[in-house]
């Protein structure tokens, strides 16, 4: 009892910390033009009935996209009522009934159906006594096409005929769009699942199959009866009937894994397999908890608007999030894979046996996944150096989103479904993760894992909120810390205050947080010196037996969330570490990282990132370069607005070609994964920026592969295929376009969908947008045609802001208000920097509403107004730096 004792503090505090890194801010007066909308009213399901078991049947027709279905839900009645009121959307109830325990059968006598909740109110002629009964409904509803709820899903068999899955997404609300159910996570039941389906084709659930006999009525039908559920939430509840063949092992600990995939491409599902059966044992070992289901499917399906989705033992994929070709497929691609298998399964725990309460807790669920996925392919791949890649694709994105006025807390109050997909963002996700990160580096690992399991078995085949777990309340945000120094470097005093992208505030008001401070000297940048809990506006620490020619670093390892300004007298002293390679990588990215950031806000002069970025003239690493990239490509995007955006394109050619010509077009013996990613991201980013040699030989290996002389090598079909059409016309575009549909694999297809946007010319942008929703392209990936129209050039972006205008029904309706939506609106929108940009935007959303995207949209025109000042403040200056870096020297 004293150690379980011991763990709960421990896990309190834990999760105490967490809270204290919850951001709580209002919206300041400042941008009050785009202010949140008032929430739409919403109320929870009543509590007087519950499920415990749902007996459901489904029969769904692949030909008229149709289903008839029948509910036998063993319900318990805690106080009299002569209703039910349940979950429903896009369902046509025929009969109802209530079968008391022992009692005779009671018809409902009325369907209340209130359309704009999603729920309807059984009524019946009588009161429903308390105690246990049988509900029984007969129901009809439609496969339909928008990837949510019970739905169609398109794909081709080899022999080239178009056919149809039928498959599910209930995350977050669709679960009521199968089937009547409380479709709210706390309200778990057990669920004992048959499908009625055609006798050639695949039937998968949550569960193994128990049995599987001929259906009377018709006998090319079969039915096939899966095992009954641990007790969980219905959003986790799935089943897929298709066409599929599969790959098939056993973990280390018996648990059968199959990865089922397309006809005839069951090899690409090898690699996921393999990572799978190494995940599994890990995450046992790790939580200490053995995984509870007999069986677990992974499922690679056609049109998928996620990643991918956790349902318990069945979990759903798009293609290129699970299928790897081994001849066909990249080095990014195979992360990719390795991080969402290690990402979803991660959730078989934390959010299948453990479920948040409501989705106000969703980053209980997302933020301790998203951090474990790094763990775990740490784990089975320790060559893919991927914490230092966590902090380019993870951290330094929330930090950005954090520092807007129109960020939200990492656990923000939802109600209304329609508020739901808001928060699946890179707050709820990247910022969550980062804050776990930060608390796992601070309480260290071994008392964070018994801190983990405590909470597993507590709360298993339960449901959690961050409240039950926290004896207080907190608030905070990403914060910005600022270092002075005196004497030799020995004494330092740190400051804190809250960051913000639109630059600094004279808020009296504005609070402090508990920043854990780390500092480490070039003695030994590996090693963390001193270590202070920073909970005051600011201190002073002395830092011992430091020689007057090292340098101090803050946050080695780049673990805090928070950034950085230095003095410049530390800043200067920190260059040669950059130079001479003796500060990490990760440290070299955050410190680039954060200078970036404090660029934006008005907070330094672009001039001087632009100046530390020429120190990055012998960086080896990927990952340091894939941030440099990142932030030249906002910064080239924002210079697109000017007469001189030739310029920068000549800063980049100049930084980038040293690497470039190091590392060549072809890989050498002993090269790895990391290399592979560096060479594809040196050549796409040299080719874009127009280099000439990196240009013609990109047209020269272009002609061959189109050619069939020598196919390009997966890694570098991307740099190639983007360089040739940056530079190209009408005919490569043609040439592209029959790429796209000779492609066999939906790697290829994408990969070609991402760079089409590229092509300069207006005429030929508007061929691009139009190819984006033609039936060549699946629904999901419209959106990154779109983006990549958009991401591409000013006309590039006037163009798809006017394509997104003209087509919005379309575009609305294709996705239904879900999550595609805001990330449609955002890689339109988010590169604008004219000040009555914002405002277009803002009004266009004003008379189209996106319930969804409400937020996203605050968001885009919050940045368009930061990129319009930051344009405004430092063009000229860029300016002259870059004229004067191009002057022959005096």
């Amino acid at each position: 009892p004293e150690f379980e004792s011991q763990l709960a503090d421990l896990f309190r505090t834990l999760l105490f910390l967490q809270l204290l890194l919850v951001r709580f801010k209002s919206v300041s007066s400042e941008s009050t033009l785009f202010s949140m909308p008032e929430r739409r009213p919403f109320v929870r399901l009543p509590t007087d009935v519950y499920p415990v078991n749902y007996g459901l049947r489904l029969k769904p027709d692949l030909i008229d996209f149709t289903f008839e279905g029948k509910l036998e839900a063993a319900v318990e009645v805690t106080q009299g009522t002569n209703q039910i009121v349940m979950n429903c959307a896009d369902i046509d109830i025929i009969t109802a009934s209530f079968v008391p325990e022992g009692g005779e059968e009671i018809n409902a006598t009325g369907f209340n159906y209130q359309n704009e909740d999603e729920k309807v109110t059984l009524c019946f002629p009588s009161t429903l006594q308390k105690g246990s009964g049988l509900l029984k409904i007969d129901f009809v509803g439609e496969l339909n096409d928008k990837m949510k709820g019970f739905y169609r899903s398109k794909y081709t068999i080899p022999s080239g005929e178009i056919r149809y899955a039928a498959v599910t997404q209930f995350e977050a609300t669709d679960a009521r769009r199968a089937f009547p159910c409380w479709d709210e996570p706390a309200i778990k039941a057990t669920f004992d699942i048959t499908l009625i389906v055609p006798k050639d084709r695949v039937a998968l659930s949550n569960m193994n199959v128990v049995d599987r006999k001929p259906y009377p009525e018709d006998h090319s039908l079969v039915e096939v009866k899966f095992a009954t559920t641990p007790i969980m939430s219905t959003y986790l509840v799935a089943f897929v009937i298709g066409e599929y063949d599969f790959v098939e092992s056993q973990s280390s600990d018996g648990v059968t894994v199959r990865v089922y995939t397309p006809v005839g491409k069951a090899e690409q599902g090898r690699f996921a397999l393999e990572v799978a059966t190494k995940t599994l044992p890990f995450y046992k070992d790790y939580f200490s908890v053995p995984y509870p289901l007999p069986k677990i499917d992974l499922i690679a399906i056609a049109d998928f608007a996620a990643g991918a989705m956790e349902n318990w033992g069945l979990v759903t994929y798009r293609e290129t999030a699970l299928l790897i070709d081994p001849k066909n497929s990249c080095a990014s691609s195979r992360q990719w894979v390795a991080l969402v298998v290690g990402h979803e399964l991660a959730h078989q725990w934390f959010g299948n046996l453990v479920t948040m309460e409501w989705w106000t807790h969703l980053w209980l669920n997302e933020g301790f996944a998203s951090w474990i996925e790094y763990l775990c392919v740490d784990h089975c791949f320790p060559e893919y150096d991927i914490w230092t890649q966590f902090v380019s694709a993870d951290y330094t994105r929330a930090l950005d989103l954090d520092a807007l006025d129109n960020s939200h807390p990492i656990e923000v109050d939802v109600g209304h479904p329609s508020e739901v997909d808001e928060i699946f963002d890179a707050i709820s996700y990247s910022k969550g993760a980062s804050v776990i990160r930060m608390l796992h580096n601070y309480i260290g690992d071994e008392d964070f894992r018994k801190g983990m399991n405590a909470y597993l078995l507590k709360f298993q085949h339960k449901n959690a909120s961050t409240g039950e777990l926290t004896p207080s309340q907190g608030a905070s945000g990403n914060n910005n810390c600022c270092l002075g120094n005196t004497g030799f470097n020995q004494m330092l005093k740190i400051s804190q205050k809250k960051f913000c992208a639109s630059g600094p505030r004279n808020d009296e008001n504005c609070p402090n947080w508990m920043v854990p401070i780390s500092i480490c000297t070039s003695e030994d940048p590996s090693c963390t010196k001193l270590e202070v809990l920073l909970d005051q506006p600011e201190t002073t620490v002395n830092i011992t037996n430091v020689a007057p020619d090292h340098w101090l670093k803050i946050n080695p390892g780049t673990v805090g969330f928070y950034r950085i300004q230095y003095s410049s007298a530390m800043l200067e002293s920190l260059l040669p570490g950059i130079r001479d390679l003796t500060l990490l990588p990760v440290d070299r990215l955050g410190l680039q990282n954060d200078l970036f950031s404090l660029a934006r806000a008005g907070m330094i002069s672009t001039v001087e990132v632009l100046k530390v970025m020429e120190a990055f003239v012998n960086e080896p690493n990927y990952t340091v370069w894939s941030d440099l990239s990142c932030n030249l490509g906002v910064l080239s995007s924002l210079l697109s607005h000017t007469d001189f955006h030739e310029d920068i394109q000549e800063f980049i050619r100049d930084l980038f070609t040293p690497i470039g010509m190091k590392l060549g077009w072809d890989s050498k013996t002993g090269e790895g994964h990391l290399d592979a990613l560096l060479r594809g991201l040196v050549l796409g980013k040299l080719g874009k920026a127009g280099h000439k040699a990196t240009l013609e030989e990109a047209r020269r290996r272009f002609k061959e592969h189109v050619e069939g002389k020598q196919i390009l090598p997966a890694d570098l079909r991307s740099p190639v295929y983007l360089t040739v059409l940056k530079h190209g016309d009408s005919t490569t575009l043609d040439t592209m376009l029959k790429l796209h549909k000779q492609a066999d694999m939906q790697e290829e297809k994408n990969r070609i969908e991402r760079v089409l946007g590229a092509i300069p010319a207006p005429d030929i942008i508007q061929r691009v947008l139009n190819f984006a929703l033609s039936e060549e392209v699946r629904p999901q990936d419209t959106v990154s045609v779109i983006g990549g129209v958009a991401g591409s050039s000013k006309q590039g972006r006037k163009a798809a802001w006017k394509f997104v205008k003209d087509n919005w029904e379309e575009l609305h309706n294709r996705y239904q208000g879900g999550f595609l939506i805001s990330r449609l609106i955002k890689l339109t929108v988010d590169g604008f920097a004219i000040d009555k940009m914002a405002a277009e935007v803002k009004s266009f959303f004003e008379s189209h509403h996106a319930p969804a995207a409400e937020r996203t949209v605050q968001q885009c025109c919050e940045n368009i107004l930061l990129n319009a000042a930051w344009l405004k403040r430092d063009a000229d200056a860029i300016h002259q730096y870059l004229l004067q870096r191009k002057a022959p020297p005096v």
